[in-house]
């Protein structure tokens, strides 16, 4: 009994998770004092409350990674704080993102545990797949030169977001079972759909993501090469045939040769940085809506204005931490599917946080992707919490197998 006690890991405890709750009911409470909106007090109990079934309910129904769990959950509270801050009615609606997301990260944490046979169930995914990449094509809206949202009433949504997750599951199942070049048309279609949407931000991250899990189910060498060139080839193809991404070259070159047209935001971005200094102006004293797109492409640069770089520093690090978890999460799986899905979601939350934080601190282009956990959008907070289930799900399935594995040598005579 000791023995098995001091091999468990150490993992967020409750004063972690009371901390975490503590943090965000103050937080939420400060700005009902500040504006005496009742949507503030709601919040201050609601937004805790979720945090705490999406950290330790999770964690009640079956093995979970805690630490996981925690920094996921930190990062979409801290986006509905912010997010209602400075739009109460965007606030309010990503707090109702969010308590959907938990439930939808639980459900594919329970699809990888539970299905066994993935091959049917892939065909299917794939199927649907591009019949969803195919609706912005015939009834899409254009949003930022890029045709890739759908309307249904008054509720829009971007379908390639949701085939994040298909092609996550497709390809990582493709991949075990040696089938690469059924793994690579499925993205090759994917990606010239998203070509034809303009949605090169997107196609980026799908591109990346077929392209590490290739090299981690081949370690081929010449695969890698050739990935780069055919990545550096489409990008230059992409540069000439869309405006908008010219466009977006030339504001990231000189974004002050124009400052109150195309380079507004993002010279509105560096201004808002640069007056948040290293401790940030305070919660709910900042002007950072000044930028158009503050509460989606900029809202890292949002963060930095009010909490500062120190802050800021902190929550690249929660980041890091998820993808190190993921990673480690990937080399202890049991299968080849389970290690590769892993991988997967690992590249695409570290290639997603790049582009978007890079494009905030005028490292690379913009592009038109969000924040994971924090940018504003039901479809975003949704597949980004799904992700995280199917890590979770993962991680489920590596601790029962260990645990049986010690069960049985603690049967056998063996130490465990």
């Amino acid at each position: 009994m000791n023995e098995n006690k001091k091999s468990r890991p150490h993992v967020p405890g409750r004063g972690t998770l009371l901390a975490e709750m503590v943090f965000f009911f103050l937080g939420f409470f400060l700005l009902a004092l500040k504006d005496g909106k009742w949507e503030s007090f709601v919040l201050s109990v609601a937004v805790p409350a979720i945090i705490y079934v999406g950290t330790a309910g999770i964690s009640h129904l079956f093995p979970s990674d805690r630490l996981l769990l925690s920094l996921t959950n930190f990062l979409c509270a801290l986006g509905v704080l912010v997010l209602y801050r400075l739009s109460p009615s965007r606030g309010m609606s990503q707090a109702v993102n969010y308590g959907v997301g938990v439930g939808c990260m639980m459900l594919c944490a329970m699809l990888v545990r539970f299905v066994r046979n993935w091959k049917w169930l892939t065909v299917l995914i794939m199927a649907g797949s591009v019949g969803l990449l195919a609706l912005p094509l015939l009834f899409g809206r254009e949003t930022n030169g890029a045709k890739n949202w759908v309307s249904l009433g008054s509720y829009s949504f971007q379908p390639s977001e949701v085939v994040k997750l298909a092609l996550l599951v497709s390809v990582s199942y493709l991949l075990s079972q040696r089938k690469p070049l059924i793994a690579i048309g499925f993205g090759g279609v994917c990606l010239l759909m998203l070509m034809l949407q303009k949605d090169l931000g997107t196609a980026l991250l799908y591109f990346g993501v077929v392209f590490v899990l290739l090299y981690a189910a081949t370690g081929s060498i010449p695969l890698v090469i050739g990935g780069v060139l055919g990545g550096a080839g489409a990008a230059v193809m992409g540069y000439q045939m869309f405006a908008h991404v010219k466009r977006r070259v030339a504001i990231w070159l000189n974004p002050w040769a124009d400052t109150e047209g195309a380079g507004y935001q993002i010279v509105q971005s560096l201004i808002a940085i640069v007056n948040g200094g290293a401790w940030g102006v305070g919660l709910g004293l900042g002007n950072a809506q000044v930028i158009p797109e503050y509460y989606n492409d900029f809202i890292f640069s949002v963060i930095l204005h009010e909490f500062g770089v120190v802050f800021g520093l902190v929550v690249l690090c929660m980041y890091l931490f998820i993808i190190i978890r993921a990673v480690m999460i990937a080399r202890r799986s049991r299968t080849v599917f389970h290690a590769l899905l892993a991988t997967g979601c690992a590249s695409m939350l570290a290639l997603q946080t790049f582009v978007i934080i890079g494009g905030n601190i005028k490292l690379i282009p913009l592009t038109g992707v969000t924040l994971p956990f924090i940018s504003y959008g039901g479809t975003s907070m949704l597949c980004s919490l799904c992700v995280v289930g199917l890590l979770q799900g993962v991680a489920s399935l590596a601790k029962a197998g260990i645990q049986e594995d010690r069960e049985l040598a603690m049967q056998g005579g063996e130490a465990p």
